[in-house]
């Protein structure tokens, strides 16, 4: 093995949401002297405002650091930052799998919560070496010796294996990097080999295009060389090579072991997919590295422009983020009742929050999102299988034979008080419990299956309700399975409003519909002729309300005298009403449709 290999170190940081991932990093860029004066920031690997807001990684970032030990020897240790949301579960699988070691970092206070676990079997799958961290010591609050009693539960170490940091004032900082060196393996390859790279995320940059991020198992690749990706069997030429410190800096190539980025030239980051192998066109490796498949979104939603003059800055809002997200997918479609928008595609709710918010926000758009639909396997009575992510387009009731829908897994790790409200939720909404145990005397890990589309609404919002704000959620798909699944259709005034179709379950489907009926009676404004909402399923009207109409005292000129010049007056009344409400349109107001994601379950 080569010095340099031997002198390298990958390795990433994994770590539940607000355990402070991001801090870790910042630490370790400081003491190494890899970002000096203005360069250093809080969250600087955090690039966008979204990330510093909420305090989540959404896009993954590697950088190189130099380090010296007490020895005076010299290292190479390449960070992989990894996303920390369920959402971004296969882009962390493939960032794990360009590392031999892991960083498992846990919140001194909160202690091992739902995705701590869940990313631990993915780096154990990925057989790396894992280094315990607990984090925050420095929090009056912190709990060192009760998470450390955790850890050894969870993966059998020895408390000397441990490392206490605290990332915000730097204090055991030093002791992990010296651990890093000292445990984590240097990576294995030959640099005469045929070049095997693994690339682990992707982004476009309007003057090089679309730029893959790699890890070099064999070989090496140098620029201006052509390469061959396995996935799509595209080529492309090296257009700029080399490795990142904040910014890309240019090498004359990559070798075995190294970790760094190539410049294709691809004008679409859809052809240079995360988790897909990378190798050269004249001298080609036997075959692609486990573990690639094409992300497909679990989560769709309408997105349409509150003013229909944006539609074709949403177009191009969308077509510029794709660029950058090719786990983002969208078509056109119309509704009557919200004019031109797109079906769009996403990992999960999280990433459709994040994708809204950055298109109002970056580009100056006003939307309106429908509620969110997952993917619908439909097996018709002659036997074809066809996809459905939108309810509107759910074929006749009588020619399907059963409608089968996502299933996942979910993890919830709660404090034992909160058992039976956590358990009740879960049951309510469909889902089977699965597994009990108890981590430590206070903490309860609970596993449910349970429909996606349940879980996509307010589950996580409920589950932070009920075990006030203690419980941790983690879910991954497993299967598509039948169920008693039908089209549930909201009217008004006898016309299906679209946006508001959804896809329930039959038991659910009245209860469900009062609910939607009474919340729009609530929100439709009254017209001068009586509006009447219905919930439907096909021709049978499960729940009705009606938004009382305008109505002038016609009779107030009469005078005694006799009854019938009365109900000739109203007669004349409720002629003209009939009339109006023939001619007449309802204008139904944008807070009708974020009224659905607001109805209580």
């Amino acid at each position: 093995m080569s010095t340099a290999l031997q002198r390298t170190r990958n390795f990433c940081i994994i770590a539940h949401i607000d355990h402070g991932k991001s801090t870790l990093a910042d630490r370790l860029l400081e003491m190494t002297g890899t970002l000096l004066g203005k360069e250093l920031q809080e969250q600087v690997l955090d690039s966008m405002d979204l990330e510093r807001e909420r305090g989540i990684t959404i896009k993954s970032h590697p950088i190189r650091m130099a380090y010296k030990d007490a020895a005076g020897e010299s290292y190479v240790l390449n960070l992989i930052d990894t996303p920390g949301h369920v959402d971004f579960h296969y882009e962390v699988s493939r960032s794990l799998a360009a590392c031999e070691g892991a960083l498992l970092v846990v919140d001194a206070v909160q202690g091992v919560q739902a995705q701590t676990i869940n990313n631990l079997y993915l780096a154990l799958e990925h057989d790396l070496t894992i280094l315990p961290v607990i984090n925050k010591i420095d929090l009056p609050a912190a709990r060192p010796d009760f998470v450390a009693e955790q850890f050894i539960d969870l993966i059998g170490c020895d408390p000397d294996e441990i490392l206490m940091v605290s990332a915000k004032t730097g204090q055991g900082v030093s002791e992990l990097l010296d651990a890093v060196v000292q445990r984590v393996p240097s990576p294995r390859g030959d640099p005469d080999s045929p070049p095997q790279g693994l690339i682990f995320d992707s982004i476009f940059d309007p003057y090089v295009g679309a730029v893959a991020y790699v890890r070099m198992f064999d070989g090496s690749i140098r620029k201006g060389e052509r390469i061959r990706l396995f996935g799509n069997d595209k080529q492309f030429e090296v257009g700029e090579i080399g490795y990142f410190r904040l910014a890309r800096v240019p090498q004359k190539g990559l070798t075995a072991g190294e970790v760094g980025y190539i410049a294709t030239g691809a004008k679409d980051v859809r052809n240079v997919r995360v988790g897909d192998t990378v190798t050269l066109v004249e001298r080609p490796c036997p075959g692609p590295l486990p573990g690639y498949t094409v992300v497909k979104p679990m989560v769709f939603s309408g997105m349409y422009p509150v003013d229909n003059d944006q539609y074709d800055d949403l177009l191009d809002a969308l077509q510029k983020l794709q660029m950058n997200d090719a786990s983002l997918t969208w078509e056109k479609e119309t509704s009557a009742a919200l004019g031109f928008g797109f079906r769009c595609g996403f990992l999960g709710l999280l990433h459709m929050e994040i994708i809204q918010e950055r298109l109002e926000r970056e580009y100056d758009l006003s939307l309106i999102a429908t509620l969110p639909n997952v993917e619908y396997e439909i097996v018709m009575k002659g036997g074809e299988l066809s996809l459905v992510e939108n309810p509107a387009m759910l074929p006749d009731v009588r020619e399907i034979q059963e409608i089968r829908e996502p299933i996942v897994r979910a993890s919830v790790i709660t404090p034992k008080d909160f058992v039976g409200p956590v358990i009740q939720i879960s049951l309510e909404r469909r889902g089977v419990q699965k597994k009990m145990e108890y981590l430590d005397t206070e903490r309860v890990n609970l596993e449910f299956d349970i429909p996606l589309s349940e879980l996509v609404v307010d589950y996580y919002d409920k589950l932070k309700s009920v075990t006030k704000g203690y419980a941790s959620l983690d879910y991954e798909y497993t299967r598509h399975q039948a169920d008693d699944l039908i089209r549930l259709d909201i009217l008004i005034n006898g016309d299906i409003v679209d946006a508001l179709t959804c896809i329930v379950h039959r038991d659910n489907a009245y209860s469900w519909g009062l609910k939607l009926c009474q919340k729009l009676k609530e929100l439709i404004p009254r017209q001068m002729f009586a509006v009447a909402i219905q919930a439907a399923v096909g021709t049978r009207v499960l729940a009705r309300t009606t938004v009382k109409p305008f109505r002038k005292n016609v009779t107030a000129k009469c005078y005694g005298g006799d009854i019938t010049r009365k109900r000739k007056l109203l007669e004349k009344q409720k002629e003209g009403k009939k009339r109006m409400k023939q001619v007449g349109s309802v204008e139904i107001p944008q807070e009708a449709f974020l009224a659905v994601l607001k109805v209580e379950r």
